[in-house]
């Protein structure tokens, strides 16, 4: 039995005739700075009302650059502590800070700043990030995927050694902490992250978009709880039975689904009439942004004809949502 229901709001600000197939080209889309904006007023709403009604966590992505409207939160830990101001009891989850864009000290105050101004509302969550304009952009590799996941993997390492230790040091390929400097008099041993997060040990999320043995391996030895979101049954199927085997493992006993999340598309309305009118042009749209970059999994064909290289415009082009 399900127990825990949440919602993602990725920072979308989609309006007007120019949604779906037949309206504005992704490309051609471009919002106003003032538009943009309403995404902390949208976020705020849906904070207050999941709060009233018993929602447990409200998701949010953190994503830049974003003109044509689809994610426009940079900063999940700033907008959380925000909506920690305007409600109750719900949590927000990152969903996910995109790990190589930050400096992972960085991210490791900000994350226990907010944890202890919200007294723990705000739930950790790690990505490698999927948008080569903005990951590129920030000067992380991502095009290099085996560098951007080594990246992401020595930082994540970093994170875990100031949330659990007094003080600590770290000397990997990309960082030296601390530098070998001298400081009042003396040489840096070790450093302590102020503050460190009130509640310990940090519950942490990461998504699982390839599910690879190597994401899967690295998620088991961090105890890294997974989300999987928009992927067809065979691989939610599949992920689901080697993360819990990945955890088995390192000795950690979890029950099918365990320490997993999964997303799901979903309208309510009066009739399934009303609600697929509703959610089509929603969903067209979600494939017109999501196809070019590789990120629709539902179907061994599907997944064929989706990728970086841009051959999804079938799925654009013909598929019909009822079908996928």
């Amino acid at each position: 039995m399900i127990k825990s229901f949440s919602a993602l709001y990725a920072g979308h600000v989609l309006e007007g005739e120019g949604i779906g197939f037949s309206g504005t080209p992704h490309d051609d889309r471009w919002y106003s700075n003032e538009r943009l904006s309403q995404a902390f007023d949208i976020a705020r709403e849906s904070a207050i009302l999941m709060d009233d009604l018993g929602y447990d966590i409200l998701w949010m992505a953190e994503h830049h650059f974003q003109r044509e409207g689809y994610e426009c939160i940079p900063n999940l830990l700033i907008l959380s502590q925000y909506l920690a101001q305007h409600t109750k009891r719900i949590k927000f989850g990152c969903g996910f800070n995109v790990l190589p864009m930050w400096h992972p000290i960085r991210l490791a105050e900000d994350y226990a700043m907010v944890d202890i101004l919200t007294k723990g509302r705000v739930i950790f969550g790690v990505g490698r990030g999927y948008h080569t304009r903005e990951v590129e952009s920030f000067g992380a590799p991502l095009i290099d995927a085996d560098a951007n996941r080594e990246l992401f993997e020595e930082q994540f390492e970093i994170i875990m050694k100031a949330f659990n230790q007094e003080s600590f040091s770290h000397q990997g390929k990309h960082y030296t902490i601390p530098p070998e400097v001298p400081y009042r008099g003396y040489h840096l041993k070790d450093v302590t992250l102020v503050p460190r997060p009130a509640n310990l040990p940090v519950e942490t999320w990461q998504p699982i978009v390839s599910g690879t043995d190597r994401a899967l391996n690295f998620m088991a030895k961090w105890d890294i709880k997974g989300i999987i979101l928009g992927t067809g049954e065979e691989y939610v199927d599949d992920w689901v039975h080697r993360y819990q085997e990945a955890n088995a493992r390192v000795g950690r006993d979890l029950t099918l689904g365990g320490s997993l999340g999964l997303g799901l598309w979903c309208y309510i309305d009066d009739t399934r009439e009303k609600a697929e009118k509703a959610l089509e042009p929603l969903f067209e749209e979600h494939v017109k942004f999501a196809a070019p970059l590789g990120m629709l999994r539902y179907s061994d064909e599907q997944m064929d004809e989706t990728g970086p290289g841009g051959a999804s415009r079938h799925i654009a082009a013909g598929s019909n949502f009822r079908e996928v």
